[in-house]
């Protein structure tokens, strides 16, 4: 038996990158998982790939009733809903003065106040199941070392870092058996790294040499490290985990 045996996770982002990563090791590891993203073509090629425990739901974070609409088709599909992974996410450059303000409210928008969205409309649901549940949010060393280019990504990130804290005593202090943790990479190997990478601000090669370097171990991380991470705290292995954020960054959080 895998460790997402009977689990049914509702996973953001779900189409590329860290979420789709996600997805295929929850089924991998036996449980069943709703792909939700507003690329859906993506996402329904994905989940045909899976087979009968994964299915697509186009999804804008930003958008409450949308989140109460796949959390509904989540339990008509699976039956119930026992895991909610926020991945979805933006960064886009700019500091308080020079960053748009488009920028600004859209970062915020969808990752700190899709989270909450999501939050809000999965937990009654996930209690009325009975069942152990838990949350895992994806946040970003940079919640913990802020950097000066991305003003709205490190506050959107320490923000939820703060909120996946407020959710996880809350549950507790009421003895709800939902978790609530956090990730944090680092640099990874995705479509938005990929788009820093090719961004025309510098050579390729130059770019990614310095994304590296922000890293103690000197490379880029790959989905699989994170996915793996995120699959821990999901899963009962991580039983009597909650409140905590993993960083996945190759040491470059606690670089001085």
């Amino acid at each position: 038996m895998g460790k997402m045996q009977n689990k049914v996770a509702l996973v953001t982002g779900g189409a590329e990158g860290i979420g789709a990563t996600v997805g295929r090791m929850i089924v991998a590891e036996g449980g069943s998982v709703m792909l939700c993203d507003v690329q859906i073509d993506k996402a329904r090629a994905l989940a045909d790939e899976l087979g009968e425990n994964a299915q697509a739901f186009e999804l804008d974070v930003r958008d409450l009733d949308q989140w109460h609409k796949a959390v509904e088709a989540t339990v008509e599909r699976f039956g119930k809903l026992t895991v909610l992974c926020n991945i979805a996410g933006i960064s886009e450059p700019g500091n308080v003065v020079d960053g748009t303000l488009d920028t600004w409210e859209r970062t915020i928008d969808i990752n700190l106040n899709g989270p909450f969205y999501g939050m809000r409309a999965a937990l009654p649901v996930m209690e009325k199941s009975g069942e152990p549940g838990a949350i895992v949010n994806i946040g970003s060393m940079i919640a913990i070392r802020a950097a000066a280019f991305v003003a709205a990504y490190s506050a959107s990130k320490a923000g939820l870092l703060g909120l996946t804290r407020s959710v996880a005593l809350d549950c507790a202090e009421r003895g709800v058996p939902i978790r609530a943790n956090m990730v944090h990479p680092g640099a990874i190997r995705t479509p938005m790294y990929e788009r820093y990478k090719f961004s025309g601000a510098d050579e390729p090669e130059n770019i990614e040499r310095d994304f590296a370097a922000t890293h103690p171990m000197n490379r880029i991380g790959e989905p699989e490290e994170v996915a793996r991470a995120v699959l821990w705290l999901a899963s009962d292995e991580s039983s009597f985990t909650t409140g905590c954020d993993i960083t996945v960054d190759g040491g470059g959080s606690i670089r001085s």
